[in-house]
């Protein structure tokens, strides 16, 4: 065998291994192509699915306004019936008051003697306190108390004896608590000590 002969043969082999070579890197590039396209479609699928995610919330959001108007709206009518129904109860005791107001009134206009004036006057009286008392208004006590200034108002000092210094001798205007609140002062008189002769 010559030279040429074995160049020849060395050479033959890598011929044949060009094809195989070229046929692989084919291979690898569509085994990619292919696991792109699939990469794609898992991106492509998992943003329709947070599309379809993002819409539900929007549409629960939009649920849930409404729902939170609705209460809102309902709320408000309540506390309105709620406050109307109370003012109604209370109306209701005034109406009565105001039925022994003009019996009383009718007494008078009816020339009727001073003791039955006298009697219809105690009704009233006694059916106002009725009223206070069932809503919760209690009269704030003075008379022979401490004065306090949270719940009196001095509108004068009398000079006495008979009496403890600071101590309350009378009531002009009576003062009243709602629920362990003043919500009237009282207007009274207090006690203070006489002032020393002059000499």
């Amino acid at each position: 065998m010559n030279h040429k002969e074995e160049t020849t043969n060395n050479t033959q082999p890598e011929a044949s291994a060009t094809p195989a070579t070229a046929e692989s890197i084919e291979s690898i590039y569509e085994t990619m192509r292919d696991q792109r396209v699939s990469e794609l479609d898992i991106m492509r699928q998992s943003l329709e699915e947070q599309k379809k995610k993002a819409a539900d919330y929007y549409d629960q959001l939009l649920r849930l306004k409404a729902e939170f108007e609705n209460f809102r709206e309902r709320s408000e009518k309540e506390k309105q019936r709620h406050r109307l129904w109370g003012k109604e109860e209370v109306l209701l005791k005034q109406i009565g008051l105001y039925d022994v107001l003009l019996q009383a009134h009718g007494s008078m206009t009816q020339g009727a003697d001073l003791k039955s004036i006298q009697l219809g006057l105690d009704l009233i009286v006694k059916e106002f306190t009725k009223m206070l008392s069932g809503e919760g208004i209690v009269e704030v006590e003075c008379v022979g108390k401490p004065f306090d200034p949270h719940l009196h108002e001095a509108m004068d000092y009398v000079e006495t004896t008979e009496h403890a210094e600071n101590t309350i001798v009378a009531v002009l205007q009576k003062g009243y608590m709602f629920n362990d609140r003043i919500i009237r002062t009282a207007k009274v008189w207090v006690a203070k000590p006489p002032a020393a002769p002059e000499k």
